[in-house]
């Protein structure tokens, strides 16, 4: 994608959220690029590229479950930053219960042992 080996040439400093969105969905640079998502989504959980309000956070909450296994103290973030959504847009729905799925999951093993 030519749009993307464009993007990959830019300085972080200067990617716009679009820019972080469309790249965080190809999962390129995520070491670097969910930390700078999350800082903004600290500032607004639902910033928008060009896609719809949210889809920054869609984006991050659609990465792999290995991908927050590598970044836990990320995911333990991204999960305070959903949980603190006053209402969740019916567009980001599906992602964010697919996101709190698993981690629901992984809380009751560490509380009651494997099931």
């Amino acid at each position: 994608m030519a749009m993307v080996r464009e993007l990959r040439r830019k300085p972080l400093g200067g990617l716009t959220v679009e820019d972080v969105r469309l790249l965080i969905r190809q999962d390129v640079g995520l070491a670097y690029l969910l930390p700078l998502a999350v800082e903004v989504l600290r500032v607004d959980p639902l910033a928008e590229g060009d896609m719809y309000e949210g889809d920054l956070l869609a984006a991050v909450l659609t990465r792999s479950a290995e991908c927050w296994s590598e970044s836990p103290e990320l995911g333990r973030e991204v999960r305070l930053i959903v949980s603190e959504l006053a209402e969740v847009p019916p567009v980001l729905k599906r992602e964010v219960d697919g996101f709190l799925a698993p981690n629901e999951r992984s809380w009751a093993r560490a509380q009651h042992g494997p099931g």
